[in-house]
């Protein structure tokens, strides 16, 4: 993706995700990801290596596969005319992002405690969080869907717009391929501590600037919406590196600071409870209303950092004409 076509290919993908989100009835590349991974999984633990070593081929392999498959697919489109090779730029960084059904499946949660429906509640939340759901009170299930909103602000936004401005829409997929990867393998459980290590390590260094990144645009967003900017920052700074993961503690805290809730402590996972710190420690309990904050939080980010990469990308093109 070049410098002269960036600044309006992203803008149409981010505005064709507001309009159609995530269409369950169409085709979508990050669905297919996760029924290769399922597929080509038995192959590779079948292979006479050690787990560690199998599963990092595995990993490698469909990275490495999903970038060549895109370049050779942008190169294609490319050789018929220009416009269908941004169309297919279009296309494929809206497969990459997920706004609108990140607020969507959020605001399904805030509706059902709305009206009550708790049970409806779990169920919802359930398809956005890896937690177990069964003991989750109203105020648990408030927590949950907003650190899940938190998180997936950096998985379904910001690291795919970056990686898409960085290196085109070949990187940007090979993200979303690390991204899958890491949800389904990148366990530290006994099935996938061996063979999903490798995977989780390098989704954890493809976020690692994304998530850093995210603390300035949150901060941004905060402080326009609510004029929370400086707690927001230093809560993120002050206790995002808390988090068991080396990411998502930064915009999670970030998100703890500008709502003025404490989020994160133990949770149970598959049956067993870890014990994970809280964030935003000295703040107030949550409840069913800051999910609606979290989603206009979220999705103000988004359009703050959409902005921030147009104008760069313009400044860039400008300088080396």
């Amino acid at each position: 993706m070049e410098l002269s076509t960036a600044g309006y290919i992203l803008p149409a993908a981010f505005i064709l995700d507001l309009v159609l989100g995530d269409p369950t009835r169409l085709p979508h590349p990050i669905r297919w990801f996760g029924r290769v991974i399922t597929a080509g999984e038995p192959f590779f633990r079948n292979l006479n290596l050690r787990l560690s070593i199998s599963g990092a081929i595995f990993a490698v392999s469909l990275i490495a596969g999903t970038w060549t498959l895109t370049f050779v697919l942008v190169k294609t489109a490319q050789y018929f005319h220009p416009l269908v090779k941004a169309g297919v730029e279009i296309l494929i960084i809206y497969y990459c992002i997920s706004i609108r059904s990140l607020e969507s499946s959020a605001m399904a949660v805030f509706r059902a405690l709305t009206q009550t429906r708790i049970d409806d509640a779990r169920a919802k939340v359930a398809l956005i969080v890896g937690r177990d759901v069964e003991r989750l009170d109203e105020d648990g299930i408030s927590r949950a869907t907003v650190e899940t909103v938190g998180e997936n602000l950096v998985d379904g936004v910001i690291s795919p717009l970056f990686f898409a401005a960085m290196g085109g829409v070949p990187l940007a997929m090979a993200y979303k391929m690390i991204n899958t990867l890491d949800s389904m393998i990148g366990y530290k459980n006994d099935k996938y501590k061996d063979f999903g290590k490798v995977a989780a390590r390098i989704d954890d260094i493809a976020n690692l600037i994304p998530a850093r990144i995210s603390i300035l645009i949150i901060s941004a967003a905060a402080k326009i919406l609510t004029g929370q900017g400086s707690r927001t920052f230093q809560t993120a700074l002050a206790e995002g590196a808390n988090h068991t993961s080396p990411n998502a503690g930064y915009s999670e805290a970030a998100f703890a600071g500008a709502l003025g809730v404490r989020l994160g402590g133990p949770n149970y996972y598959h049956g067993r409870l870890v014990a994970k710190p809280y964030l935003g420690i000295p703040f107030n309990p949550i409840n069913r209303n800051h999910i609606k904050k979290a989603c206009d939080l979220m999705m103000f980010s988004a359009l703050i950092w959409l902005c921030v990469l147009v104008i760069t990308l313009y400044f860039l093109s400008f300088l080396i004409r």
